[in-house]
């Protein structure tokens, strides 16, 4: 089944060349189905570069997903044009009364300031809360998931001595849930990120499931035991060439930073990287959509 887009989203050609299947409006309300209505909150810098990324994996389905894009009035960013942001997304006091099926929050490159540091910090929160009640399920992603686990549960982030860059391998603590139904016991995920949460934290949580983690980049998915809540510490969503496009946007900065790990074959950058997650990406956000908000979610909603 079709993911319902904007017809003159940036991201629909892509996705189109892809084989993704999309429709717009006019085909969606057609059609004698009750689609999945799913918010982004989209906190990257390159927001059209995201949004595909996330697009590409929501539309993997056999539901229809109707996908709307959500930006913050605290920050205003300066990486995507104001006529983008103006066409394609809306504000929290523009949905603040609706519910939604799921919800996406993404991460943001702010992970080395202080929770309450952060520009749109106190909007965020107004959003967090309200997904307690307005939303099935709420998938939070790399920054997005330290900031979830701290507002949600008290569990707070630390800084790592160096960058935990690099693809991982990862095993699965929880066998039977069901958002990992279908991983093999051990896989592959993308990790980007100055910050970590202690693993020891969620594990004693009594509102927490650890369900997949590694011993080099630590916890990478944890979920709420009501399954209102996802945190996923990686990058299951990044394309191929995305840790080679921060890594040479890092160089180009004059940062110290390392090579991505396990990444470049033969630890060569003139090499492409060979992907080994994209299997798991498409499976982890399919598993989601189905059982933690389809499967979930009230037909209608009261």
């Amino acid at each position: 089944m079709p993911i319902n887009i904007p017809k003159l989203l940036p991201a629909r050609e892509i996705l189109e060349q892809e084989n993704i299947f999309i429709m717009d409006d006019e085909r969606a309300t057609s059609q004698d189905i009750r689609p999945l209505n799913i918010l982004i909150l989209n906190l990257m810098p390159e927001k059209e570069k995201a949004e595909t990324q996330l697009l590409r994996l929501l539309g993997n389905s056999p539901l229809q997903v109707n996908v709307k894009f959500l930006k913050t009035i605290s920050y205003e960013s300066t990486h995507t044009s104001k006529q983008h942001l103006e066409q394609f997304y809306t504000t929290f006091s523009k949905i603040k009364g609706q519910k939604f099926d799921g919800m996406i929050i993404t991460g943001a490159p702010v992970e080395l300031l202080a929770f309450n540091q952060v520009k749109y910090w106190s909007e965020l929160t107004e959003i967090m809360e309200w997904t307690n009640t307005n939303v099935t399920s709420t998938l939070h992603i790399c920054w997005g998931a330290q900031a979830a686990l701290f507002y949600h549960y008290d569990i707070g982030k630390f800084e790592l001595k160096r960058k935990c860059s690099g693809i991982y391998a990862h095993k699965i603590f929880e066998q039977n849930d069901i958002l990992l139904r279908g991983f093999d016991d051990q896989f592959y995920a993308p990790h980007s990120r100055y910050t970590d949460v202690s693993i020891e934290a969620i594990k004693h949580h009594p509102k927490l499931k650890l369900l997949a983690a590694s011993e080099e980049a630590g916890a990478l998915l944890i979920a709420s035991r009501d399954r209102k809540h996802v945190m996923i510490t990686g990058h299951l969503e990044y394309d191929s060439d995305s840790l080679a496009q921060e890594y040479e946007r890092d160089l180009q900065r004059g940062l110290k930073i390392h090579m991505p790990e396990n990444y470049f074959p033969n630890n060569d950058p003139t090499q492409p990287p060979i992907n080994r997650w994209r299997s798991h990406g498409h499976l982890f956000f399919s598993n989601w959509l189905n059982y933690y908000v389809y499967q979930e979610t009230p037909y209608i909603w009261e």
